[in-house]
């Protein structure tokens, strides 16, 4: 049982950086995007710095948290294998895929941007940065409340939190342009 705390909290830590690794690179990207409205003269140093800050953050943070979390995720599960037969650790697991897929659809963002090729613009960006906050939200409560039905409903009320996080985009792009 000493084991699996120390599993759990090794995952925490982990979970908790590969999300600061995750919140950053697309801010980066956003960076990165809003180089090509500087002058001409500073535009491609400017790209050459955000895509080694991007390669540095996805290598040296995202990558280790990713597998910090996974790994300890998982040795929690063999400790604990029972808790498989509940439903809450399945959504919880295909979350968690998905989460991964969205890591390394950020590592193609980051191959792009150094071979100087068009991904996104910056509001764009803005609005992919939010996509792993309903991750972390709903990640959390399902591990928390433990409790499939409730986590319908919460489903629902983070789709709706994601809206409100895209008006809320749209109005600050409209004020930033103003």
């Amino acid at each position: 049982m000493q084991y699996y705390l120390y599993f759990k909290a090794l995952h925490i830590v982990g979970f908790v950086s590969w999300f600061a690794g995750l919140f950053y690179i697309v801010r980066i990207f956003v960076y990165h995007a809003e180089a090509d409205e500087k002058p001409e003269n500073i535009r491609e140093e400017w790209k050459s710095q955000f895509n080694l800050m991007a390669q540095r953050v996805y290598k040296i943070i995202m990558n280790p948290a990713m597998m910090i979390t996974w790994t300890f995720g998982l040795l929690m599960l063999g400790f604990n294998h029972g808790i498989l037969q509940q439903n809450w650790i399945k959504v919880k697991l295909v979350l968690l895929v998905l989460l991964t897929v969205y890591h390394v659809y950020c590592k193609t963002i980051i191959k792009k941007q150094e071979k100087g090729e068009k991904t996104y613009n910056s509001f764009q960006f803005r609005l992919l940065n939010e996509l792993p906050t309903l991750f972390l939200i709903s990640i959390v409560l399902l591990a928390v409340l433990k409790d499939v039905l409730n986590f319908v409903y919460l489903f629902f009320g983070i789709i709706a939190f994601g809206a409100l996080l895209y008006f809320i985009a749209k109005a600050y792009k409209k004020s930033r342009e103003q």
